[in-house]
């Protein structure tokens, strides 16, 4: 037989999951605070379309105004009771609807306490088989209440709040019903169990309409997190490969000089050991960092590794997209020369990005790719007319054009993109040839020797 457990003293003590502890004494405490209160809780409010926002609170304005006029001639035509607590008792019956549009607790416990002064007052005036201790003014006063509090507060509440209503009604017939009236507690208990499934059902589906909206943004903001740092890890990889290959030049350059010079001298020939043994260095770390951003499985297929593109290759990449169905013409001004492998990559990046951006959005429509060759700067121009025809739903999350600002930002460039007059869309940028001549960091002056 298992023993309690001992304390540090030797005696037996009786002890009691912690868990369970709190739940036995919490849920009592929490169940009173929210049955009294008077707190503000407004009915939500719907966002689309505008004009819905207050519909239930004309609704239910009006179906207050009923409310009162029907206690008030119930009061005076079947119970017989007349004078000033009739008007009372009527602005009480129609404020407690108009309070549930704001605070359905507080509201609730006037709908009580107004039934039960109207009860106190018919008491003497039943007649033969009339309903008591709630008129039938009083019941359907109830549902509406019953209605917005089930639509505000968890079940728990809603169904402390149809008991405890049940509860008074069913006491004030055992103790205080007049031999001759009708017994209600049948009717009433119906009538607030239905609202009461009914507000449930209601509150339950906008809280699921709430909880799917803010999932769905959460998705699209996750999306457009990942769909963003996927670019960044692209451009990443891309400008690893290029400063990979000037580091390998300047290792291979370092490493052939000795051999050009007749006759070096030892300094010269242990500064070239140490610029090819730094950019070694420099090498390997450059792709210890930057290698995880690389596929986990080089040799799959699908993630091959191949040379990066050039804008000798937009030839390629036109005809393709021309094989796409699209109308696309391509014009070069300037004198066209090789650039650094940076600029070459991030203008056929741009380029690649603008004409699919037309396949996906702009179908049919005839689109030009402009190239100028300036003195220092690279001039795209991507332009596309009016669609023909409505463009299928896209998948992607639309961020190609902060990837290809992102492209141009990195080499010191601009980008800019947005609608034209003829409902076309076009895409300009300029690049610097050498991003050199841009420094961010002002280069240190050395002396000349004499």
């Amino acid at each position: 037989m298992s023993r309690a457990p001992l304390s540090l003293d030797g005696v037996h003590q009786q002890t009691k999951p912690p868990a369970a502890e709190d739940r036995t004494t919490r849920l009592p405490r929490g169940l009173a605070r929210e049955l009294f209160t008077l707190k503000r809780d407004p009915l939500p409010k719907m966002s689309r379309p505008r004009w819905l926002a207050w519909l239930p609170h004309v609704v239910l304005s009006y179906v207050a105004i009923p409310c009162g006029v029907l206690t008030g001639m119930q009061l005076n035509d079947h119970y017989g009771v007349f004078g000033s607590a009739v008007l009372g008792l009527s602005l009480l019956t129609s404020g407690s609807v108009v309070l549930s549009m704001f605070r359905p607790i507080a509201a609730w416990w006037l709908g009580l306490v107004t039934a039960t002064l109207i009860a106190w007052a018919i008491h003497d005036h039943v007649g033969h088989g009339q309903s008591w201790p709630l008129t039938p003014a009083g019941s359907v006063t109830l549902a509406p209440v019953i209605l917005m509090v089930a639509l505000r507060v968890p079940p728990r509440v809603t169904a402390s709040v149809i008991g405890i209503t049940l509860a008074l009604i069913g006491l004030a017939e055992l103790a205080l019903r007049p031999p001759q009236s009708g017994t209600t507690i049948a009717g009433v208990a119906l009538l607030l169990g239905f609202v009461g499934v009914l507000g449930y059902a209601l509150r339950a589906t906008r809280l699921a309409r709430g909880k799917l909206v803010e999932q769905e943004t959460l998705t699209a903001e996750e999306r457009a997190r990942r769909t963003l740092l996927e670019e960044r890890s692209r451009i990443a990889r891309e400008l690893h490969d290029v400063v990979a290959h000037h580091m390998s030049v300047i290792s291979i350059q370092a490493q052939v000089a000795p051999h050009l010079v007749e006759n070096p001298s030892e300094e010269l020939k242990e500064n070239l050991a140490g610029i090819r043994g730094n950019a070694l260095e420099a090498l390997t770390e450059l792709r210890r960092v930057l290698g995880v951003l690389r596929s986990e499985q080089p040799d799959d297929p699908a993630n091959l590794q191949h040379p990066q593109p050039t804008l000798a290759e937009l030839d390629g990449l036109v005809d393709n997209v021309r094989g796409a169905g699209l109308d696309v013409t391509t014009e070069t001004a300037g004198i066209r020369r090789p650039l650094t492998p940076g600029v070459e990559l991030t203008a056929y990046r741009i380029v690649q990005e603008a004409l699919s951006n037309c396949l996906r959005h702009a179908p049919g429509s005839r689109v030009e790719v402009g190239i100028a060759y300036g003195p220092r700067d690279l001039h795209l121009c991507i332009a596309n007319t009016a669609p023909t025809r409505s463009a299928p739903p896209s998948p992607g999350a639309g961020h190609g054009l902060l990837g290809m600002r992102e492209r141009a930002g990195m080499l010191g460039g601009e980008l800019a993109a947005g609608p034209r007059p003829d409902g076309g869309y076009e895409v300009s940028a300029v690049l610097p040839m050498d991003p050199q001549d841009r420094p961010t960091v002002p280069e240190p002056k050395t002396k000349r020797a004499s």
